[in-house]
């Protein structure tokens, strides 16, 4: 086991490669592939190939949810993330996730919009029995096209809600996030709303993103909350000091740390010299990914490397193992469009060490100023209500 630990990213790179490059020969599965939670007996999976069998419980009672330590998210396969491969290349990918042992899979509606709920639904319906895909309501779309206001009325939630189970081709949504409080929708109406619709069998649970405190103490007094997504990685802690995670644990409510790479910047693999796609990326917009943020941030993923570097670890893997010794009902997706970047992703599980060591190395970067906001001044008006 201590020498797995202690894989050196060269030999970890090599693996993939050979790893990629054999099932690069293999048919695009269309069935669910894996014993325990997915079945088929014509599995691309090796011996030498990671498959997670860890499993963590969002939420209790009747809103429990119990899915995959780590899930995936899936909108910067072609939203928001430049460049990605074609749509038979990401529902490979996909594929491979769930046979991977991944069952939670992360979508939305204004991801597009439209478009990624139906990559979601034209790749993962087949095993909808198996895995939970989960979806977000509230940014107003119409006509395919998000007009930056925010919509939860009653009619509204009960209209989205129907055109994402045709989408995502499946009889029931496992959990439908509010994805940005409504300032004209009070919470206990939205609340309302959700419970009626698990009734009528169309949702099974419910969360919210983004959300103050008492808002979601508020929520959850109205209807069962099963989880909270929320961003949260070494640069963004918020939620450790606003009573958000405090009210999670306190109430039994799961919660989701969306980008828990801070959209790849963790990982190393940008600099200031990274171009983001006019088009197709939201880095571009972002305070945080200026070339002078880059560059002063980069001290940040050096103090990763450094950790990683003695203990066979990435930098990608020393973030996501962090947020995975925190609380054993918090479940981090990170996304990705590359079959390399998933198994790195997935060997984050394989890691463990004492809450001193990483004490340490969160005192080391909490020390490092942190240049530049996460939001522009727009979309940070949207969060935190």
């Amino acid at each position: 086991m201590e020498e797995k630990k202690q894989l050196s990213r060269r030999g970890f790179l090599k693996t993939a490669t050979l790893i990629g490059a054999s099932l690069a020969a293999q048919p695009i599965l269309s069935k669910a592939v894996k014993t325990q939670n997915i079945l088929s007996d014509k599995s691309t999976t090796s011996a030498s190939t990671n498959v997670i069998t860890a499993q963590r419980t969002l939420g209790v009672g009747k809103a429990a949810m119990t899915v995959s330590a780590l899930g995936f998210g899936v909108m910067g396969m072609n939203y928001n993330r430049s460049q990605s491969p074609d749509r038979k290349q990401c529902i490979k990918l996909l594929h491979e996730a769930v046979d991977r042992g991944v069952t939670l899979f992360d979508t939305a509606i204004v991801y597009g919009p439209l478009h990624n709920e139906e990559l979601a639904g034209e790749a993962l319906s087949p095993y909808k029995d198996k895995i939970a895909i989960t979806t977000k309501f509230g940014h107003e779309v119409i006509n395919g096209k998000t007009t930056g206001r925010q919509d939860s009325r009653p009619a509204t939630i009960r209209q989205y809600c129907e055109d994402s189970l045709r989408r995502l081709k499946i009889d029931t949504i496992e959990m439908f996030y509010q994805h940005r409080f409504d300032p004209n929708t009070s919470i206990e109406e939205v609340a309302q709303t959700i419970s009626e619709l698990v009734k009528e069998g169309k949702i099974k649970r419910w969360g919210l993103c983004e959300v103050s405190a008492e808002t979601i103490r508020r929520a959850h007094k109205a209807y069962p909350l099963t989880a909270i997504q929320s961003e949260y990685h070494f640069m963004h802690r918020d939620v450790e000091n606003n009573g958000v995670l405090d009210t999670c644990k306190e109430l039994g409510i799961g919660f989701i740390p969306y980008s828990p790479i801070n959209r790849g910047f963790l990982s190393g693999c940008i600099n200031e010299y990274t171009v983001f796609e006019n088009n197709n990326d939201n880095r571009q917009t972002l305070p945080r990914f200026t070339p002078e943020a880059i560059r002063a941030n980069t001290r940040i993923v050096n103090e990763l490397q450094h950790f990683g570097r003695t203990r066979g670890m990435t930098a990608t893997q020393v973030a996501l193992a962090w947020l995975l010794q925190k609380e054993d009902w918090m479940v981090p997706i990170p996304g990705t469009t590359k079959l390399s970047h998933l198994e790195e992703n997935l060997r984050a599980l394989d890691f463990s060490y004492s809450a001193e060591e990483w004490r340490e190395l969160e005192n080391k970067i909490a020390a490092i100023p942190i240049v530049g906001s996460r939001y522009n001044a727009e979309q940070q008006k949207q969060v935190g209500h």
